[in-house]
């Protein structure tokens, strides 16, 4: 916040890295959760989220008060899908599969929040799939100059806009490696996971079924 009053004049780029929540599960405080009665750890979880609620608040407030808001963009992402401690508690991901460090829609389907007044619709959603791999070339689009060469990321920058772009007909890959090793590919609505070199595939159809319950890899062998 007082980086962006005393650069206020001046073009500039903030990075804000959170690290809540995350694991010690550790805060100040409880607040409005102290009393719930939840299993251990989870009022912490929830006293953590509602803490990075506030801090990314004072960024906008900031913005507002310093009158900036209508110029500037803001991105609000995470780097993966919800953990799994407190997922009876809060069900943090939902129906998908899987957790924070998986291959699976719950480790990697995350939602991403994008302000730029004037030019990206107030209210507006899109499904259009991208992933981080698209930030680089996104950014330097916004910035009026041409991303590096041979780069896996588009930019999405007609789909903020809300102009036609085909996002789903392209390789998205990733490799988790924290823990056992995993490989997701995924292209337009098929999704493939392998959990280790020698092992098969599993392949889903996220159309029908983006809870990943039913593999599909015999019925379409290629």
């Amino acid at each position: 916040v007082n980086f962006i009053r005393a650069h206020r004049s001046q073009p500039l780029l903030l990075y804000a890295a959170f690290t809540l929540p995350h694991a010690k599960h550790e805060v100040p405080d409880l607040g409005p959760y102290a009393d719930k009665g939840w299993k251990p750890g989870a009022a912490e979880y929830a006293a953590q989220v509602t803490r990075l609620d506030d801090h990314v608040g004072l960024i906008l407030n900031t913005l507002d008060e310093l009158k900036l808001r209508d110029n500037t963009i803001v991105f609000f992402v995470s780097d993966n899908g919800g953990p799994a401690p407190f997922g009876d508690v809060f069900h943090t991901n939902g129906e998908l599969r899987g957790k924070k460090g998986q291959g699976y829609e719950g480790g990697l389907r995350i939602p991403a929040i994008v302000s730029w007044p004037g030019h990206i619709a107030p209210n507006t959603l899109s499904d259009a799939p991208w992933y981080f791999a698209d930030i680089l070339p996104t950014f330097t689009a916004l910035a009026g100059v041409d991303p590096p060469e041979n780069i896996d990321g588009v930019s999405i920058l007609p789909t903020l806009l809300g102009q036609p772009q085909d996002l789903a007909d392209r390789f998205l890959y990733w490799e988790q490696n924290s823990g056992p090793f995993t490989q997701s590919v995924r292209w337009k609505n098929w999704k493939a996971v392998r959990h280790g070199l020698d092992k098969p595939l599993e392949l889903y159809n996220l159309a029908t079924d983006p809870s990943e319950k039913t593999d599909v890899a015999q019925a379409n062998p290629h």
